[in-house]
């Protein structure tokens, strides 16, 4: 499922911020210099961090585009930049800045190193540093792909969907008032109004003088792919354009849609993927016949296949992510990641007979190699995760085929690197993947392409981070990581946290968060203990599987668990323990509130559930809610239901006794806000020493720049106020 001073100052800042003229408003966003003291990692400096977005590789050139947003805390808003680059043979140098500019979702183009991007919802193509918009489309993008030949787009744009009360009665056109009459009137932190939906156009250009610069760009000729329809391609609330694609000659499209509305939507995660024909103009269901989500399709380099993910059940969001490919002439399909026995999250085609993927197997996530023959090869190691970013031929060294490809760890935001496989020993064996540093790393293979918060980190001391294996009450073996702060002294006692994961089934991977950041826990010497609790993919199905419906059974024992092993090391101070976590994590605290018999001092929960039996008809996505929870709470002859509303926390209030802090954001239509709220005043009724922090204006996140900085001073002082 899927922080009284400060909201003064906080308030006196906005105010400034509001003051500005439109013209300042406008300006960008540049790089913030956080004041940063005693080399410890805050607050501001987490929030001045560039984070590095989508990446795009010219094949013709080898120039590179990738986005970076930056974020301005007094101005409580942020800028995306594109950044244009040029790449080096050797491999020790940086890319080179030639251009950089605000826009996003950079695309090249081609005609030598022209560049498709968008600004403001509107379509612009970059040549020799300036700009040409693309006239003839007038509804606001959200996202595009061009075709292979560059004379077709997909444009993808809101399509109103929902008769709003002005609609309905145009004499009271300042009603606020809503009329709802089916299910899914909210979604994640919107009401239900308009619906994402594909366009597919002719792009017409005019080009003039030597090598046939672009003089002007339009689109025309557009067609609606979902005309007439409530359904929604890409599909909310994460969808983007990798659910849509071309096939290599342009002739066809493939994307994914859930073809339901209301009540059938919300009960249901049964999505396909349908293939367009632009010269016959009909529509196939390529995925007729399976019954869980099927997205992100993808072709062959040779158009002979088409690759998408699958899970098998539907109305199960968390089932186990498989890679297929389906033969475009026999119509077979293959299960190709069975090998792998976890998600496959992303993936690329390497070449007409491999794909590369991003996959999360034991606590780690990196990208593997399978051909189609479902032989399956790690490519990448250390204790980092990985995402596949962009594929190519090297424009530089033709006979290199090279990967791109985003990196991150518990320890460094997003960075972009490159590697070539050919120069991997694919069929060496890699058991030890804990290590300090990669094997690609280490062979000279893996070369750094980003160094956006270098400064940062050169006057920062972040913590360090290592895995831990611990037995649980049933015998099975869990990986736990083991967050230690700066200069960490085995001689000293600590104050030790619990991390509660959310999800319910979001790995505890290498991630690195702007809000949950465990180098901002440590750096005020905190040792933190995140387990990979049961519930968690990457250590098998079973695993994976075993915390549906039983949301206070086995993985409650397992955080009791990782915290009761680790409070054996001399340097845990067992009197000064914290827990603390968000969405299902925020679930888990509420609790173990009223199961930690005396373990904790400190309580604190984000957008969690309090009382089960009103986030079953409060949540939007309901197959989520009858998977998960395992039936609704008026059936009393399902004793899985029945034992999941029977550990709802609000029935063991009576037994809270320690300092909690309750926050939530008011647009959180997943798990409302007064789920924060009444267990905020339970625990004020109980006489418990409680705060409860509420964000009118955010959503199950944090994403503004001075929420998330008073979020994180509140969460520190907290924790300071009852653990030191």
């Amino acid at each position: 499922m899927y922080k009284h001073f400060l909201l003064a100052v906080l308030a006196a800042v906005l105010l400034t911020g509001c003051m500005q003229t439109e013209e300042e408003q406008k300006q960008p966003v540049t790089r913030q210099t956080p004041a940063i003291r005693n080399r410890q990692f805050s607050a501001e400096a987490l929030w001045a961090m560039g984070r590095i977005g989508s990446v795009a590789v010219d094949a013709e050139t080898g120039l590179l585009a990738y986005t970076v947003s930056y974020y301005s805390v007094p101005e409580n808003r942020s800028t995306t930049w594109i950044r244009i680059c040029e790449q080096t043979s050797d491999t020790v140098s940086p890319l080179r800045v030639t251009d950089e500019f605000v826009g996003s979702d950079p695309a090249w183009f081609g005609n030598g190193g022209v560049l498709a991007y968008l600004r403001d919802g509107k379509l612009f193509l970059r040549q020799d540093g300036k700009d040409l918009p693309v006239s003839g489309y007038d509804s606001d993008i959200d996202g595009f792909l061009l075709s292979p030949k560059r004379d077709r787009i997909i444009l993808v744009s809101q399509v109103k969907t929902v008769a709003s009360t002005a609609d309905r009665y145009p004499d009271l056109p300042l009603a606020s008032g809503r009329v709802v009459e089916d299910l899914m009137y909210k979604h994640w932190d919107e009401w239900t109004e308009t619906v994402p939906q594909p366009f597919v156009a002719e792009l017409r250009l005019k080009a003039v003088g030597e090598g046939n610069r672009i003089a002007s760009a339009a689109i025309g000729g557009t067609l609606n792919l979902l005309e007439g329809t409530p359904y929604e391609s890409p599909m909310k609330p994460f969808g983007g354009m990798e659910q849509l694609c071309w096939s290599p000659d342009g002739g066809q499209i493939a994307y994914t849609c859930r073809k339901k509305a209301g009540i059938d939507y919300a009960l249901s995660t049964n999505s396909d993927i349908y293939l367009y024909d632009l010269a016959s103009a009909t529509t196939r269901n390529l995925t007729e016949g399976m019954a869980g989500y099927d997205t992100n399709p993808a072709f062959s380099p040779d158009g002979t296949k088409l690759a998408w993910l699958s899970m098998e059940r539907d109305g199960y969001e968390s089932d186990l992510n498989r890679l297929f490919v389906m033969d475009m002439q026999t119509g077979e399909k293959t299960f190709l990641s069975r090998p792998f026995e976890s998600n496959v999250d992303d993936y690329r085609w390497l070449d007409d007979t491999c794909i590369v993927f991003s996959g999360v197997w034991h606590a780690l996530s990196h990208l593997w190699l399978i051909d189609l023959n479902g032989r399956l090869c790690e490519l990448t190691d250390g204790q980092y995760d990985y995402l596949p970013a962009d594929i190519l031929r090297s424009p530089l060294a033709p006979e290199y085929t090279v990967i791109y490809t985003l990196r991150h760890s518990m320890r460094e935001g997003n960075e972009l690197f490159c590697f070539h496989p050919a120069d991997l020993n694919l069929s060496s064996a890699r058991e030890d993947v804990y290590r300090s540093g990669s094997l690609l790393e280490q062979n000279g293979v893996l070369r750094q392409l980003t160094f956006e918060n270098k400064p940062i980190y050169d006057r920062v001391d972040m913590g360090t981070v290592v895995p831990r294996w611990q037995t649980t009450t049933d015998g099975k073996r869990m990986l736990t990581w083991i967050i230690y702060p700066p200069h960490f002294d085995p001689q000293k006692k600590y104050p030790t946290l619990l991390y509660c994961e959310g999800g319910p089934q979001s790995p505890v991977s290498q991630f690195w968060s702007y809000r949950w950041n465990f180098m901002r826990m440590a750096a005020h010497d905190y040792i933190i203990v995140a387990p990979n609790r049961r519930g968690l993919p990457g250590f098998g199905i079973d695993w994976n599987e075993q915390i549906s419906g039983d949301y206070g059974g086995q993985c409650m024992r397992d955080y009791l668990t990782a915290i009761d092993e680790f409070c054996t090391e001399p340097y845990v101070d067992r009197d000064r323990l914290g827990c603390v976590g968000a969405s299902f994590g925020g679930f888990s605290v509420y609790w173990l509130a009223g199961h930690h018999n005396h373990r904790f001092k400190a309580f604190i929960a984000h957008d969690g559930i309090f009382n089960m039996e009103m986030q079953y008809l409060e949540t939007e996505e309901k197959w989520f809610a009858n998977w998960d929870m395992g039936g609704a709470y008026w059936e009393k002859d399902n004793p899985v239901a029945q034992r999941t509303f029977s550990n709802s926390p609000h029935r063991f209030v009576d037994k809270w006794d320690t300092p909690i802090l309750c926050i939530h954001g008011e647009k959180d239509y997943r798990i409302l806000a007064n789920q924060g709220m009444a267990a905020f005043d339970a625990a004020k009724m109980r006489g418990i020493p409680a705060e409860l922090l509420i964000f009118p204006d955010e959503n199950h996140w944090v994403l503004r720049p001075q929420n998330g900085i008073l979020w994180q001073r509140e969460f520190i002082g907290w924790l300071d106020k009852w653990l030191k």
